[in-house]
Protein backbone atom coordinates (compact mmCIF):
# COMPACT_ATOMS: atom_id res chain seq x y z
CA UNK A 1 0.00 0.00 0.00
CA UNK A 2 1.06 3.38 -0.46
CA UNK A 3 2.06 5.83 2.36
CA UNK A 4 -0.13 7.97 3.99
CA UNK A 5 0.81 11.76 4.87
CA UNK A 6 -1.32 12.69 7.78
CA UNK A 7 -1.63 15.61 9.80
CA UNK A 8 -0.99 15.86 13.43
CA UNK A 9 -3.03 18.14 15.50
CA UNK A 10 -3.09 18.21 19.49
CA UNK A 11 -6.70 16.82 20.57
CA UNK A 12 -8.65 19.54 22.37
CA UNK A 13 -11.99 18.95 24.73
CA UNK A 14 -14.42 18.83 21.38
CA UNK A 15 -12.14 15.97 20.20
CA UNK A 16 -12.88 13.84 23.06
CA UNK A 17 -15.96 12.14 21.99
CA UNK A 18 -14.37 11.11 18.59
CA UNK A 19 -10.84 10.06 20.67
CA UNK A 20 -12.96 7.76 22.58
CA UNK A 21 -15.40 6.25 19.72
CA UNK A 22 -12.10 5.66 17.65
CA UNK A 23 -10.22 3.77 20.56
CA UNK A 24 -13.59 1.79 20.71
CA UNK A 25 -13.44 1.13 16.92
CA UNK A 26 -9.88 0.01 16.67
CA UNK A 27 -10.20 -2.02 20.43
CA UNK A 28 -12.82 -3.91 18.56
CA UNK A 29 -10.98 -4.82 15.91
CA UNK A 30 -7.83 -5.29 17.53
CA UNK A 31 -7.91 -6.76 21.17
CA UNK A 32 -10.78 -10.26 20.80
CA UNK A 33 -8.63 -13.33 20.43
CA UNK A 34 -5.47 -11.55 22.62
CA UNK A 35 -7.43 -10.22 25.56
CA UNK A 36 -11.62 -11.37 27.12
CA UNK A 37 -13.89 -8.59 26.24
CA UNK A 38 -14.91 -8.32 29.37
CA UNK A 39 -10.97 -6.80 30.12
CA UNK A 40 -11.69 -5.09 26.51
CA UNK A 41 -14.86 -3.38 28.42
CA UNK A 42 -13.07 -2.52 31.33
CA UNK A 43 -10.09 -1.25 29.84
CA UNK A 44 -11.52 1.06 27.61
CA UNK A 45 -13.87 2.88 30.21
CA UNK A 46 -10.72 2.69 32.33
CA UNK A 47 -8.69 4.62 29.71
CA UNK A 48 -10.91 6.20 27.15
CA UNK A 49 -14.30 7.16 29.06
CA UNK A 50 -14.60 10.93 28.52
CA UNK A 51 -13.59 11.87 31.88
CA UNK A 52 -10.67 10.32 31.98
CA UNK A 53 -9.89 11.83 28.37
CA UNK A 54 -10.78 15.50 29.86
CA UNK A 55 -8.37 14.58 32.58
CA UNK A 56 -5.80 13.68 30.78
CA UNK A 57 -5.74 17.33 28.87
CA UNK A 58 -5.20 19.11 31.61
CA UNK A 59 -2.05 17.29 32.73
CA UNK A 60 0.67 19.34 32.24
CA UNK A 61 3.13 16.28 31.82
CA UNK A 62 0.62 14.38 29.17
CA UNK A 63 0.50 14.85 25.24
CA UNK A 64 -2.61 13.49 22.95
CA UNK A 65 -2.01 13.92 19.45
CA UNK A 66 -4.05 12.63 16.51
CA UNK A 67 -3.73 12.06 12.73
CA UNK A 68 -5.74 13.16 10.14
CA UNK A 69 -5.90 11.83 6.80
CA UNK A 70 -7.49 15.23 5.36
CA UNK A 71 -10.75 15.63 7.36
CA UNK A 72 -10.24 11.93 8.38
CA UNK A 73 -9.40 10.94 12.35
CA UNK A 74 -7.55 7.87 11.35
CA UNK A 75 -5.56 7.43 14.70
CA UNK A 76 -3.88 8.98 17.99
CA UNK A 77 -0.76 8.92 20.30
CA UNK A 78 -0.91 9.87 23.81
CA UNK A 79 2.50 10.55 25.20
CA UNK A 80 4.06 11.05 29.10
CA UNK A 81 6.28 11.97 31.33
CA UNK A 82 5.93 8.80 33.85
CA UNK A 83 8.33 7.16 36.33
CA UNK A 84 10.90 9.87 34.87
CA UNK A 85 10.48 8.52 31.44
CA UNK A 86 9.29 9.50 28.21
CA UNK A 87 6.74 6.82 27.22
CA UNK A 88 4.44 6.39 24.51
CA UNK A 89 1.41 5.59 26.09
CA UNK A 90 -1.24 4.56 23.76
CA UNK A 91 -1.08 4.50 19.44
CA UNK A 92 -3.72 3.18 17.57
CA UNK A 93 -4.56 3.64 14.30
CA UNK A 94 -7.44 2.38 12.27
CA UNK A 95 -7.09 -1.11 11.01
CA UNK A 96 -8.17 0.01 7.43
CA UNK A 97 -5.00 2.47 7.18
CA UNK A 98 -2.48 0.48 9.17
CA UNK A 99 0.63 -0.75 7.32
CA UNK A 100 0.45 2.53 5.75
CA UNK A 101 2.97 4.59 8.09
CA UNK A 102 0.81 6.89 9.80
CA UNK A 103 1.85 5.07 13.18
CA UNK A 104 5.72 6.12 12.02
CA UNK A 105 4.58 9.91 11.71
CA UNK A 106 3.39 9.26 15.02
CA UNK A 107 6.10 7.53 16.50
CA UNK A 108 8.59 9.74 14.83
CA UNK A 109 6.33 13.21 16.29
CA UNK A 110 6.41 11.65 19.75
CA UNK A 111 10.09 10.65 19.63
CA UNK A 112 10.59 14.11 18.76
CA UNK A 113 8.65 15.75 21.41
CA UNK A 114 11.30 13.29 24.26
CA UNK A 115 14.55 14.48 22.35
CA UNK A 116 13.54 17.56 22.54
CA UNK A 117 12.99 17.51 26.69
CA UNK A 118 15.97 16.21 26.67
CA UNK A 119 14.81 12.31 27.23
CA UNK A 120 17.55 9.27 25.99
CA UNK A 121 14.97 7.39 25.13
CA UNK A 122 10.94 6.32 24.46
CA UNK A 123 9.73 3.47 26.39
CA UNK A 124 6.00 1.44 26.14
CA UNK A 125 4.11 -1.11 26.65
CA UNK A 126 2.70 -4.00 24.60
CA UNK A 127 0.49 -7.01 25.38
CA UNK A 128 2.91 -9.88 24.55
CA UNK A 129 0.35 -11.75 22.12
CA UNK A 130 -0.31 -8.74 19.78
CA UNK A 131 2.23 -9.60 17.45
CA UNK A 132 0.97 -7.48 14.67
CA UNK A 133 1.92 -4.01 16.91
CA UNK A 134 5.19 -6.14 18.23
CA UNK A 135 6.51 -6.50 14.38
CA UNK A 136 5.67 -2.47 14.03
CA UNK A 137 7.76 -0.92 17.11
CA UNK A 138 10.49 -2.92 16.05
CA UNK A 139 10.32 -1.49 12.41
CA UNK A 140 10.73 1.72 13.94
CA UNK A 141 13.75 0.88 16.44
CA UNK A 142 11.80 -0.47 19.86
CA UNK A 143 13.56 -3.28 21.19
CA UNK A 144 12.06 -5.50 24.07
CA UNK A 145 13.59 -4.12 28.27
CA UNK A 146 11.57 -6.24 29.93
CA UNK A 147 8.82 -8.44 30.43
CA UNK A 148 6.10 -7.15 32.79
CA UNK A 149 2.35 -8.53 34.44
CA UNK A 150 0.66 -5.97 35.96
CA UNK A 151 -2.48 -5.97 37.81
CA UNK A 152 -4.94 -3.34 36.57
CA UNK A 153 -8.11 -3.94 38.71
CA UNK A 154 -11.55 -5.49 37.96
CA UNK A 155 -9.47 -9.37 38.27
CA UNK A 156 -7.45 -8.49 34.66
CA UNK A 157 -3.46 -8.02 34.01
CA UNK A 158 -1.53 -7.01 31.53
CA UNK A 159 1.07 -9.31 30.14
CA UNK A 160 2.98 -7.29 28.46
CA UNK A 161 6.39 -6.28 26.96
CA UNK A 162 8.42 -3.13 28.02
CA UNK A 163 9.79 -1.86 24.73
CA UNK A 164 12.18 0.91 24.42
CA UNK A 165 13.51 2.98 21.17
CA UNK A 166 16.92 5.23 22.09
CA UNK A 167 16.57 8.67 20.87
Amino acid sequence: MNSLNIQIRPVTPPDVPAISALAREIWQATYPGIITQAQIDFMLEQRYGHERLYDDLEDADKWLDQGFYGERRIGFAFSEIYQDEFKLDKLYIHPDVQRRGVGGQLITHVAARAEKLGYPCVILAVNKRNEKAISSYRKYGFAVRETIVADIGGGFVMDDYIMEKKL
